[in-house]
């Protein structure tokens, strides 16, 4: 085949970008974490609405431009789907979803929030409610020591508070 029928990569398209995973479990959320997703739905919408809006067609906005599509395509479907959790229908005598559980072991206590898998970041205490943290603590009462299965080797953790953000 002649080389004139081949487009050659002259850098023009952007690279498709591989669309974010989704999780296979039901999408719940804490009312804050829902909060923190439509704020950041509604400023990368302005963002994509603000380029769209300038005449420019360079490379670096049609880069940026596939990207926020690709980031509203995510966020839109996520807070469509997701199921907010009414915090103050919990459960006040063991842990369910929203649960903030403050736990004692042999590394010493620590507090934990068990919120929604788009939530989780466990550097500032927020676990997803499928993690194995939060699964061996669901259900837990005050008193309770319930096993935590880690790669680095399980630990008995012993529930001391449980309390909901209002």
């Amino acid at each position: 085949m002649s080389r004139a029928f081949v487009k050659d990569d002259d850098g023009d398209t952007p690279d498709a970008l591989p669309e974010p995973l989704v999780s296979s479990h039901p999408h719940y959320m804490t009312p804050r974490g829902l909060a923190v997703f439509r704020e950041r739905l509604a400023s990368v919408l302005a963002r994509h609405d603000a380029l769209k809006a300038n005449e420019q067609d360079a490379l670096a906005q049609r880069n940026e431009l596939a990207a926020l599509e690709r980031e509203l395509r995510y966020l839109s479907a996520h807070v469509a789907s997701a199921i907010e959790v009414d915090l103050s229908k919990q459960p006040r005598d063991r842990v369910a979803f929203g649960a903030i559980v403050t736990v004692d072991s042999d590394e010493g206590e620590r507090r934990w929030q068990i919120v929604g898998e788009d939530e989780a970041d466990a550097e500032h205490g927020l676990v997803s409610y499928v993690s194995p943290l939060a699964t061996a603590l669901l259900g837990a009462r005050v008193g309770d020591e319930v096993r935590w299965q880690r790669p680095a080797g399980d630990m008995t953790i012993e529930v001391l508070r449980i309390e909901y953000d209002s």
